[in-house]
């Protein structure tokens, strides 16, 4: 568990992850809720660790968005020269992951996804890339969406020198360790809405299991797997995985708009064939 900071008191502990523990705390002053972030370096192999946290800190106390997870303070402790342990005073969120807390009426789904691509906007808008958008990193409470860990973020146009991203939500260019951009964030989204959808994880260039070699398999759409999907956004889904970044929507205002018009058909506000509905709902991307 994080150890103290200086006018907190510890509260309990939220999770633990990879060399990483996180606490609630709160202000001994004001009672206000924090959460504290602890990472440990114990050899060479946790650089990657240290080094997220850190970039973490950096994105989060930059953006200024009430979906995105803000960052207040960093503690760095070192010996020998190396940082051997980070404290990170973090905003507080409360509210499930979205992996354990996802909607199950049609129209609920939607406007989630609305919020989510209007929290990536204010992210791209301050100049960054999230670039592992999942179901995990996202925390769901009534009507509100908070986007967490930001660990992996990284400047829009950045080229990494290794593979990040997780294997079921990953983009082709982060396999490829090209430049990414806000299409990449496009197509984690996409990932994550095909999994709520459908309850399937859309084939990506990565396995699961160890090894990340790149897999083949048929890629069902949303609507082949539940007829009930409206065929507007079983399209808007699929567009948003297109294997090029330059077949996907160039950013998160044209899914919005997109996400709009499957809305609209899911009320009865528009109707047709499959063809019709799919073509106005991509037509909005340029009106």
């Amino acid at each position: 568990m994080p150890t103290s900071w200086p006018g907190y008191r510890l509260v309990g502990q939220l999770g633990v992850g990879a060399r990483s523990t996180i606490a609630q705390v709160a202000c001994e002053e004001t009672g206000k809720p924090f959460a504290l972030k602890r990472v440990v370096r114990n050899s060479a192999d946790d650089d990657r660790f240290i080094e997220q946290a850190e970039n973490e800190f950096t994105v989060c106390s930059a953006i200024d968005h009430a979906a995105l997870r803000k960052c207040f303070e960093i503690q760095r402790t070192k010996k020998w020269f190396k940082i051997r342990e980070l404290l990170i005073l973090m905003e507080y969120v409360s509210g499930k992951p979205l992996q354990d807390n996802k909607p199950t009426e049609m129209p609920a789904a939607i406007a989630l996804f609305r919020r989510i691509a209007e929290a990536l906007h204010g992210l791209h808008d301050a100049g960054y890339v999230h670039a592992d958008i999942k179901p995990n990193n996202i925390l769901v409470d009534g009507d509100n969406v908070k986007i967490i860990d930001f660990g992996q973020s990284c400047p829009i146009g950045h080229k990494k020198d290794r593979i990040q991203g997780t294997p079921d939500y990953i983009a082709p260019e982060q396999v490829r360790k090209m430049p990414l951009d806000q299409r990449t964030d496009v197509f984690n989204l996409g990932a994550t809405m095909y999994w709520v959808l459908t309850g399937h994880n859309f084939p990506t260039e990565m396995e699961q299991h160890a090894g990340g070699n790149a897999i083949t398999g048929l890629k069902r759409t949303p609507k082949e797997i539940d007829d009930e999907i409206p065929a507007a956004l079983s399209a808007l889904v699929m567009d948003c995985c297109a294997e090029n970044p330059q077949n996907r929507p160039k950013d998160m205002r044209q899914l919005i708009a997109r996400l709009s018009v499957a809305e609209n058909i899911l009320q009865g506000g528009l109707t047709g064939s499959k063809e019709i509905t799919e073509n106005a709902a991509r037509s909005a991307e340029t009106n």
